[in-house]
């Protein structure tokens, strides 16, 4: 969604490096960072460490806390090292990928491949010998299922794409209450799927937005293949479920009223701008009057208030 701009240039066009092949070592730093897409993983740490608080019904381990968000890092960044690398053909010809590192040049296709495979392998290995083997496997699954599953096999084929590639952004759930406990509870389960059916919702405002740039590469992204009506209806049926699944953590005894209270309040602005963003695609409204950017910024909002607050009740019991 945002990675680090290393030149300015038309989209689909290749950067030529310089004679001799001279890369600034500062640029090429950035760019191996922007190659694991950072902003992304700030989102998957959100939703890991406050899991940790909750499966240990109170302050965890902070050694562990280190041990898990960096190990977490490392296998997300391999992760999108090598989506990056599968999909550096499309990335050329999208106007919100066409600064990333493969495209620019900064990056070569080989050293971008070694990068993604070294970075899987590191992080498994640090995650099965700093925390536990079980969060290793649950990882390295994540991994494999947003490299193989979503980007080689559901991306360019399906509409439905995000929805099961959507996954492997849920494993950080599970990795976190697996790192405290070293199994995993139902209420890891629960907070798995109230990422799932987060996941729909929140891509597709954003992809209502860039639609012709996905469409431009022949990736059959919801908005690209229906009407903003009909995604719209989706967002809202999927935005019921997630609240609706959000709310069971109380009554199963894992959370208490402080957290029931921010998930009916932060789902039900949720709801306010899913529902309007429905009335205006049925009204026909198009362009920036739209507005379903309002719902993906939220949705960012959304998922930071909900699960700081499953933090604060595993603090408060």
């Amino acid at each position: 969604m945002c990675v680090t701009a290393v030149e300015s240039r038309p989209a689909g066009v290749a950067l030529t490096p310089s004679p001799g092949g001279h890369r600034p070592f500062g640029a090429r730093v950035k760019a191996f960072v922007a190659l694991t897409k950072p902003r992304i993983i700030e989102l998957l740490l959100i939703t890991t460490v406050p899991v940790m608080f909750l499966a240990a019904q109170g302050v965890p381990d902070l050694w562990l806390v280190l041990t898990t968000t960096i190990g977490g890092y490392l296998s997300a960044g391999g992760a999108n090292a090598l989506n990056m690398y599968i999909d550096r053909d499309i990335d050329a010809l999208m106007d919100r990928t066409s600064q990333r590192p493969l495209v620019t040049g900064m990056v070569s296709p080989r050293e971008c491949l070694a990068f993604g495979i070294a970075l899987a392998v590191v992080s498994t290995l640090w995650f099965g010998l700093l925390v536990n083997w079980l969060s290793a496997a649950l990882a390295l699954g994540a991994l494999l299922f947003y490299v193989v599953v979503y980007t080689m096999l559901l991306k360019r084929r399906t509409s439905q794409n995000i929805v099961w590639g959507g996954i492997a952004g849920c494993m950080p759930v599970l990795i976190g209450w697996s790192a405290v406990t070293n199994t995993v509870s139902w209420a890891a389960v629960i907070l798995f799927a109230v990422i799932f059916f987060w996941t729909p919702p929140h891509y597709w405002p954003l992809s209502m937005k860039v639609k012709d740039d996905y469409a431009r590469v022949g990736v059959p992204m919801l908005p690209v293949i229906a009407s903003n009506r009909v995604v719209a209806r989706q967002i809202v049926l999927y935005s019921w479920v997630m609240v609706a699944v959000s709310l069971l953590l109380t009554p199963l005894g894992y959370t208490g009223w402080f957290y029931t209270a921010v998930a009916l309040l932060s789902g039900g602005a949720w709801l306010w701008e899913a529902h309007g963003l429905q009335s205006r695609a049925k009204a026909g409204v198009t362009g920036a009057k739209l507005k379903e950017m309002r719902l993906f910024h939220w949705s960012i909002t959304y998922v930071s208030l909900l699960f700081l607050a499953v933090a604060s009740s595993a603090t408060r019991r």
